[in-house]
């Protein structure tokens, strides 16, 4: 049977450290994802790094170093597919792309793995999450700097909309929330909303959002006692 002609312990206890490799690693790209709550998480990221291991595994016992960097390149191309489903587009935002570019790594990490680099596969593994970790603070710092210039690609609006009894104390706990959360505004300006409510349309600095953050911010603002609505919206007019 070719089963028997193909077994070989020797190659096996290889492999076994090859995936373990994989597994660990892609788990330590993947736990930094799954804990800040991103569609590619743990178990993604794991399953990205173990298969590259596996498929280049393959191709190096069957076909030597040839048949794995053949494999390879099939895989860095391969990679592309999985990570562009991971990006998306709302309403003239793109979401995903770090998503998307943390699968290549994982892959990456497999694929070092799988044609025993172990080493190389743990180096590229502590980059990737010194990429998602260690840059975060830099790109926030960067991302909040306001413009000097009038008109900008994207403008992120926030609107309130609350009791006009208690307009004042909205304002300013609006203006307090932005402050804290590090949001530079271009403009502040109170509209009438109905007879009994105002909407207050804080129009922040192109690059100072992200958006999971302000997600929170206005779930924030919603639960305040005057505030009847809040929410944001990108818009690509100039």
């Amino acid at each position: 049977m070719q089963i028997l002609v193909n077994l070989n312990l020797d190659s096996l206890l290889d492999t076994f450290v090859s995936l373990t490799a994989a597994f660990v690693l892609g788990g330590m790209i993947g736990l930094e994802r799954q804990y800040r709550q991103r569609t590619a998480g743990l178990r993604t990221n794991v399953l990205v790094a173990v298969g590259a291991a596996m498929f280049v595994d393959m191709a190096n016992r069957l076909q030597g170093h040839e048949g794995a960097v053949h494999v390879i390149a099939y895989v860095v191309s391969g990679i592309g597919f999985l990570g562009a489903g991971a990006i998306m587009r709302e309403d003239g935002n793109v979401r995903g792309l770090n998503t998307a570019a943390t699968l290549w790594g994982s892959a990456c990490v497999g694929a070092a793995a799988g044609a025993d680099l172990i080493l190389e596969a743990v180096l590229a593994a502590l980059f990737v999450l010194a990429a998602n970790t260690l840059l975060r603070p830099v790109v926030n710092k960067i991302n909040r700097k306001p413009l000097d210039v009038e008109s900008v690609e994207v403008t992120n609006i926030l609107y309130v909309i609350a009791e006009k009894a208690h307009q004042k104390t909205v304002m300013a706990q609006l203006e307090e929330a932005l402050e804290q959360g590090n949001y530079p505004t271009r403009s502040l300006n109170l509209h009438a909303f109905g007879q009994d409510e105002i909407e207050i349309e804080a129009t922040l600095a192109s690059t100072s959002v992200d958006g999971d953050e302000l997600d929170l911010l206005v779930q924030r603002l919603q639960s305040l006692g005057a505030v009847r609505q809040a929410f944001w919206s990108p818009s690509t007019a100039e």
